[in-house]
C-alpha cells in the first residue's frame, strides 16, 4: 500500500498561505483543441526532408475519389476555392460529395437562394451534407422543396434545418420531399416547422445514427412512430419540441438522450416526461435545462451511467424492478451526475446519494443566493456511518462566501476517496487560494491523496450550450 501523500506545507517566500502546486492549483481552462478532419493523415513535407522531393505536389496525385472525400470535409467557401488550386482540381469539386450550408455562402436574400439553385443544379456528384435555413422553409417551401428533390443529392448523408434567430408565429409543415432519400440519410436536424401525423407512418430510417428535433411541433403518436422507424438509432437531441407530454423509449441501440423542454408555447401539450421502458445500450441521459423540472422513469436501462442536470427543487424520478416501483429510489449503475441547486444545500447532496450510492464524479451548479448550512449538527450521525465513494467534485461558481466555504468543507471532511476537488470562481488569484486554505481547513481532508483546483471558469462552456446532438455524444458531457 501506498504511503499517505504528506500535508501540504506553507512556503516561507511567495504569497503567504500559497499551497504546494502538486495539492492546489490556480489555473486557467486550456485552449480547446484543434479538431481533425477524420481519417484525414496526409502530410506535407518540406523541401529537404527525408522522402519528399523539392516541387512535387504529392496531394494532387492522389485518386480523384480520395480528393473528393477530403474536399467534402471542408466548409462549403473552401471547398468551392479548391477549384483555383490547379488544372488538376478543377472538376473535383463539382464530382465530390456535396456539402452545401448555406451558412458559408457569401451572399443574402434572394441571392443566395439563386447561389444555392445554381450551385445543386450544377453539381454532378451525390450529395453528403445539406443545411438550409428554417427562414426558408418558411418563406420559400416551393424552392427548398425543389432543392430536396435535386438530382445532386442522391445518396446524401446528412440533412439539417437550421434554425433561424427570428421563430415565427405559426411553424410550417414540413415539405413534402424533406424525407425523399431517408433510406441513406444518417444524421437528421430537424427546426421550426410541424411534422403532420400522416408523414411519420411511412418514415423509415434504416441508416439514421443522430435524430435532433428542435422547436418542431409533433404529436405524441408520431413521435414514437419516428422513434421506432429508426432501428440504429445512436443520439436523439429533442429541444424545446412540444406536441407531446411524455416521450416513451424502446430503442436496442440508443446511447444518449438529450433534451431541452423550452418554454411554453400555444399549438399542444408541453413536454415534461420521459420513460425509458427498454433501453439496454442506454448511457447518457441528459436534461439541458437547469431549472426546469423533467419527470424521468426508468424501467430498464442496465448502462446508465450519466445523468444530468437535474434540480433539487423539480427532483422527481422513479426507478422500477420488474412491473413495480422502487422506493426510496435507488440506482447503482449511475457514475456520473450534474446537479442544479438554488442554494448549497447538504440535505440535496444526502438524498442524491441515497439514489444514486456508486457516484464517482458530481457536478454542482449554484445559483448566486448563499444560505447557510447546518448540516454539521443535522447530520452528525448519518454522515458517519455514510459511504461516500466520490473522486471527483466539482463547484461551479463557487464564491468567497461563508455559506459555499462550509458547503465545500462537506466534501473536503467527509469525502474519504475523493482525488480532486475543482472550485470554478469568476475570478482567481494567488491571494484567494491562500485564503482558501485556511478558510477550508484543508490540513483536515478525509483523503489524504486529494488535489484541490481553483479554475476561473468565465469562459468556460455551460451545459446549455450544448446545442448539436454531435455534442451530446463525448465520453464526459460536463467537462466543456
Amino acid at each position: 500500500m501506498e504511503a499517505a501523500a504528506p500535508l501540504p506545507k506553507k512556503r516561507k517566500s511567495g504569497v503567504p498561505g500559497s499551497i504546494e502546486p502538486e495539492k492546489i492549483s490556480s489555473r486557467k481552462p486550456p485552449p480547446p483543441a484543434a479538431t481533425e478532419a477524420p481519417d484525414s493523415h496526409i502530410q506535407l513535407l518540406p523541401p529537404g526532408a527525408e522522402g519528399a522531393e523539392e516541387g512535387v505536389d504529392r496531394i494532387s496525385g492522389l485518386p480523384d475519389a480520395i480528393l473528393g472525400d477530403i474536399i467534402s470535409l471542408l466548409p462549403t467557401r473552401e471547398g468551392a476555392r479548391t477549384q483555383t488550386l490547379a488544372s488538376r482540381w478543377r472538376h473535383l469539386w463539382r464530382s465530390a460529395p456535396l456539402n452545401l450550408d448555406y451558412r458559408d455562402l457569401p451572399a443574402e436574400g434572394d441571392v443566395l437562394i439563386a447561389l444555392m439553385s445554381r450551385i445543386l443544379s450544377a453539381h454532378a456528384g451525390s450529395g453528403r451534407r445539406l443545411c438550409i435555413s428554417a427562414h426558408h422553409l418558411c418563406h420559400e417551401p416551393a424552392t427548398v422543396d425543389a432543392w430536396l428533390r435535386s438530382v445532386a443529392l442522391s445518396n446524401h448523408q446528412e440533412l439539417e434545418f437550421y434554425c433561424a434567430a427570428n421563430r415565427p408565429p405559426v411553424l410550417p409543415p414540413v415539405v413534402p420531399s424533406t424525407f425523399r432519400l431517408s433510406s441513406s440519410l444518417r444524421a437528421v436536424t430537424i427546426g421550426q416547422c410541424r411534422l403532420p401525423d400522416g408523414i411519420s407512418d411511412t418514415l423509415h430510417f434504416p441508416q439514421l445514427k443522430q435524430l435532433t428535433l428542435e422547436n418542431v411541433s409533433i404529436s405524441e403518436s408520431s413521435l414514437h412512430r419516428v422513434i421506432a422507424g429508426c432501428p440504429v438509432l445512436e443520439c436523439m437531441l429533442l429541444d424545446s419540441s412540444f406536441g407531446f407530454s411524455c416521450v416513451r423509449i424502446c430503442s436496442p441501440t440508443l446511447r444518449t438522450i438529450g433534451v431541452r423542454l423550452g418554454y411554453f408555447r400555444q399549438g399542444g401539450p408541453q413536454f415534461w416526461k420521459i420513460v425509458i421502458e427498454d433501453a439496454p445500450c442506454l448511457e447518457r441521459l441528459l436534461q439541458l435545462d437547469l431549472i426546469r423540472r423533467l419527470d424521468i422513469s426508468i424501467i430498464s436501462a442496465p448502462n446508465l451511467e450519466i445523468m444530468g442536470c437535474l434540480s433539487f427543487k423539480g427532483f422527481h424520478f422513479s426507478y422500477f424492478q420488474g412491473s413495480r416501483a422502487v422506493f426510496p429510489t435507488v440506482v447503482y449503475t449511475i457514475k456520473t451526475l450534474f446537479i442544479y441547486v438554488d442554494s448549497n444545500s447538504v440535505d440535496m447532496v444526502l438524498t442524491f446519494m441515497s439514489c444514486f450510492p456508486c457516484l464517482e464524479k458530481l457536478y454542482i451548479q449554484q445559483n448566486d443566493r448563499a444560505e447557510k448550512t447546518s448540516w454539521r449538527r443535522k447530520h452528525k450521525s448519518h454522515i458517519r456511518s455514510l459511504d461516500i465513494r466520490l473522486k471527483t467534485v466539482v463547484l461551479k461558481n463557487y464564491r468567497n462566501y461563508m455559506a459555499d466555504v462550509d458547503f465545500a468543507m462537506f466534501f473536503v471532511l467527509h469525502a474519504k476517496m475523493l482525488e480532486l476537488l475543482r472550485f470554478e470562481v469568476r475570478f482567481c488569484s494567488n491571494g484567494f487560494v491562500a485564503s482558501q486554505w485556511r478558510l477550508l481547513q484543508l490540513e483536515k481532508r478525509a483523503s489524504r491523496g486529494a488535489r484541490f483546483e481553483f479554475t476561473e471558469y468565465t469562459h468556460r462552456r455551460k451545459l446549455e450550450d450544448i446545442k448539436h446532438v454531435q455534442d451530446l455524444s463525448v465520453a464526459d458531457p460536463f467537462e466543456w
